[in-house]
């Protein structure tokens, strides 16, 4: 499996990052997206004031499809800024990927004019003022794709459609992650790689994740930053450790409230199905007795006390057989089935592209433990072979909670 983030450094709004980053000094004691950001915001009101300038940015794009390197070095210098900001928000935020795809290989290698030329011969394209154009009707869309624009230069679509033929020849399944505003396009380019005979990609769409605040736009500089986003959600994660922990040190703490805090906003977007539009509530999110990821991660940590506190008195033995026969409570049944559910709750993830399955059955496999425990002696049971068929099945709801906190990407901690 290889997890691919495919960079647009080449689109419109590269352009005009690239003409912003020339008009206006970049504050480089920044975060570098957040630098980039700030001009993009500056550009786009000079923009709306003097609409002359769009010219500029028509000529620039111009430029970079002809290989002029002075503008290419530009877009580039641009993107790597953009780039490394983003790599470093992802990483806090536990996104791995392990290839960045520039969108422009795919023009300079010729791929993006190869392919044209092969939708061309459908007999499917025509000129509409100008622009090229492909008519998918027949696949249910009434809207037209642009493929190539008046001036001759290619498009978002056009490239994508060249990567994609890339991938294809690499991959038994290929699988898009797409926001909801590419819902049209995400379809419309399914429609036109199956008519030129290239294999589709699978397409998850994700509908957007608001905040109370209401809704953003970067264009406008109406937004939340995801760096913002998680300073608060931590901020708010170390006031809880702190209350529920005061004893511990501070170094303990920001750690915690770290692991807490970057869960907590995982947990909250995957937990909803994709199709879903979903506001992030900050008290939701954050809450340790149910609704999101610390309440999961609590229940992992409580297992791993209970396991610490038997070893401490010599109650419990790892290597010693256990009796599972002699677990016969409603709460220990319970809790046995829902472990057992968890190979075929990962399947069925996979199987259908349901993230938010594998978040539900992690919520209610911390249910069914909690239950568990609270209703059910462990280390107090006074028949040892019972004791250790207990601690048994705590190790083993222990193990299944971080796995599929892990398979969430969020931490499991030992101790909160």
């Amino acid at each position: 499996m290889e997890v691919q983030y495919y960079v647009n450094d080449m689109g419109r709004q590269i352009a005009v990052v690239s003409w912003a980053c020339e008009r206006f000094e970049l504050d480089l004691s920044k975060k570098p997206d957040s630098a980039i950001a700030d001009v993009y915001i500056k550009a786009n009101v000079e923009l709306d004031k003097n609409p002359e300038y769009v010219k500029e940015i028509d000529a620039l794009m111009e430029k970079v499809e002809v290989g002029d390197v002075r503008t290419i070095d530009s877009f580039n210098n641009a993107v790597s800024l953009a780039i490394s900001g983003i790599k470093e928000t992802l990483l806090r935020l536990n996104v791995v990927h392990d290839k960045f795809v520039n969108e422009s290989t795919f023009l300079k290698s010729g791929a993006v004019h190869d392919i044209v030329e092969r939708i061309k011969a459908t007999g499917r394209t025509k000129t509409d003022k100008g622009a090229l154009v492909v008519d998918l009707s027949d696949y249910g869309f009434k809207k037209t794709l642009v493929i190539q624009r008046s001036n001759g230069t290619s498009l978002y679509t056009t490239r994508d459609l060249a990567y994609h033929e890339w991938k294809a020849g690499q991959a038994d399944r290929i699988i898009d992650v797409f926001g909801a505003d590419h819902k049209l396009i995400s379809g419309q380019l399914r429609a036109t790689l199956n008519a030129i005979g290239i294999k589709e990609p699978e397409v998850v769409i994700f509908e957007f994740v608001s905040l109370p605040e209401g809704s953003m736009s970067t264009r406008r500089g109406q937004f939340i930053s995801a760096d913002d986003l998680f300073d608060r959600v931590t901020e708010a994660a170390l006031e809880q450790v702190e209350t529920r922990r005061p004893e511990t040190s501070c170094e303990f703490k920001k750690q915690v409230a770290e692991m807490v805090g970057i869960g907590a906003v995982r947990y909250d977007i995957v937990r909803v199905s994709p199709e879903k539009s979903t506001v992030f509530n900050w008290k939701e999110a954050l809450d340790f007795e149910k609704q999101g990821a610390p309440y999961i991660q609590y229940s992992h940590a409580r297992a791993c006390s209970i396991l610490e506190k038997a070893k401490e008195e010599a109650a419990w033995d790892p290597s010693a057989k256990i009796e599972p026969s002699l677990l016969i409570e409603d709460t220990e049944i319970d809790l046995i089935k829902k472990i057992a559910l968890f190979d075929s709750i990962i399947d069925l993830a996979a199987r259908e592209l349901k993230p938010h399955v594998l978040a539900i059955y992690a919520r209610e496999l911390a249910d069914a433990f909690n239950q568990f425990y609270r209703f059910v002696p462990v280390i107090a049971a006074e028949d040892e072979k019972i004791r250790a068929s207990r601690l048994a099945l705590v190790n083993c709801a222990r193990i299944v909670l971080a796995n599929s906190l892990d398979t969430l990407g969020i931490a499991a901690p030992e101790s909160m």
